[in-house]
C-alpha cells in the first residue's frame, strides 16, 4: 500500500487488491431462484429475476470503496442498475422516507440509508472491473453506495424495503457501527463502553470472555497490567487501545479486535487462533510463540522501522499472510526468515 493524501479519508490506507471481509458466503440460493423485491411504502411493488434486472438501463461508474477496517481502493469499476431507475418504476409514496437493504444472509445482514442519499448514491451491481461479482464479494447482485464505509453497501442483496421510519442496520445494531458512516468524518463506530462495574468485574475475574466494547476509553488503564492467562475468547473489543497490556499464554482464541492497538503488548504464547485482526496495530508487540493461524489480516500492522513486532517462534497459516488485503511490506516482514515465524 501506498499513501495518495488528497484522495485517502482519515486514517485509511490503499491497497490496489479488493479485499474479501465479512461473510463469504450467502444463506443458499440458486441464481434460477434469485430474486430481488421492491416493497414496502411504495404503489407499485416489484419482483426481479437477475434477468429481469440485467434487461434494465445500465450504468458504469467508478467509485472510491472505503472499508471501516481501514483499506481503500481507488476507482474500483461497478456496473449495475441505478436505484432510482427501479423506484421509478415502484413509485415510492409520500411518507417514504428511509431505503431498507436486506440480503441473502444467515445472519439477516441488512443496511439502511435516508431515501433521497440512497436515490442519489446506490448502484445495485452485478458487475466489478469488468467481471461477474463472485458469491464472496456479494454477487449475483448487491448495493454499493458512493462515498460511505462499505459496510453501508450489501453483499447478496434480496429486497429494497421502503419505509417511514428508519431501522438500524444488522451491524449498527450489533456491532454501534456508525448510522451517518461518513469516511471523512471518521465516522465508523458509537461509542460502546463497557459499564464501569462490569470492567472492573471483569478485570478482577481476568475474563473478559464475549465482552463487547467499542472505542472504550477503560482499556487505556492495561497499560502494563498483567493479565498472563486471561481469558478473552469470543471478546470483541474494537477500535480500543490495549497497547502494553501484558497478555502472555491469554487466550483470545475468536476475539474480534478490529482496529485496536497493541503497541508493545506481550503476546507471549498467547492463543489469537480464528481472531479478526483486520486494522490492529500490533508494531512493538511482543508475539514469540504466539498462535496467529486462521486469523484476518486485513490491513493489521506488525511492521515499524524502529520497533517492529516480536514474531520469532508466532504461527501464521501462509493463506492468512498472503491475504489480499495485507500490506506488501507486512507480508514480506512476517515472511522474513530472519524473523523466524513459523508459517505453515
Amino acid at each position: 500500500m501506498t499513501s495518495n493524501p488528497s484522495r485517502l479519508s482519515p486514517g485509511q490506507s490503499l491497497t490496489r487488491k479488493f479485499p474479501i471481509v465479512g461473510e463469504r458466503e450467502p444463506s443458499p440460493f440458486t441464481l434460477d431462484d434469485w430474486r430481488l423485491s421492491v416493497d414496502g411504502l411504495v404503489r407499485r411493488p416489484l419482483s426481479f429475476s437477475l434477468a429481469d434486472l440485467i434487461a434494465l438501463p445500465t450504468v458504469d461508474r467508478a467509485w472510491d470503496t472505503m472499508c471501516v477496517t481501514g483499506w481503500t481502493r481507488l476507482d474500483l469499476r461497478w456496473r449495475g442498475v441505478l436505484l432510482d431507475t427501479v423506484l421509478a418504476m415502484a413509485e415510492a409514496l409520500p411518507e417514504a422516507r428511509f431505503a431498507r437493504f436486506a440480503a441473502y444472509s444467515k445472519r439477516g445482514h441488512d443496511t439502511s440509508l435516508p431515501l433521497d442519499e440512497a436515490r442519489q448514491r446506490v448502484l445495485l451491481a452485478y458487475e466489478c472491473d469488468g467481471q461477474p461479482l463472485t458469491a464472496a464479494h456479494g454477487g449475483p447482485v448487491r448495493s454499493v453506495t458512493e462515498g460511505k464505509y462499505f459496510y453501508k453497501s450489501l453483499k447478496w442483496l434480496r429486497q429494497i424495503e421502503l419505509l417511514a421510519d428508519d431501522q438500524l442496520g444488522f451491524w449498527e445494531r450489533t456491532s454501534a457501527y456508525h448510522n451517518q458512516a461518513d469516511p471523512w468524518l471518521e465516522q465508523r463506530y458509537d461509542p460502546l463502553p463497557v459499564s464501569t462495574d462490569e470492567f472492573q468485574r471483569r478485570l478482577a475475574a481476568r475474563d473478559f470472555r464475549d465482552v463487547l466494547a467499542i472505542m472504550d476509553a477503560q482499556f487505556r488503564a492495561l497499560h502494563g497490567v498483567d493479565l498472563s492467562g486471561a481469558r478473552f475468547e469470543g471478546a470483541r473489543i474494537k477500535a480500543c487501545d490495549m497497547s502494553g497490556v501484558i497478555l502472555r499464554g491469554a487466550n483470545l482464541q475468536n476475539a474480534n479486535l478490529t482496529r485496536t492497538k497493541l503497541v508493545d503488548a506481550d503476546l507471549r504464547g498467547a492463543n489469537l487462533s480464528g481472531c479478526d485482526l483486520e486494522g490492529a496495530d500490533l508494531r512493538g508487540a511482543d508475539l514469540r510463540e504466539a498462535d496467529l493461524r486462521q486469523t484476518s489480516l486485513t490491513v493489521a500492522q506488525f511492521f515499524h522501522r524502529h520497533r517492529p513486532a516480536i514474531i520469532a517462534g508466532a504461527r501464521f497459516l501462509l493463506s492468512d499472510v498472503q491475504n489480499e488485503g495485507l500490506d506488501q511490506r507486512e507480508r514480506q516482514f512476517l515472511l522474513d526468515p530472519r524473523q523466524k515465524a513459523i508459517v505453515e
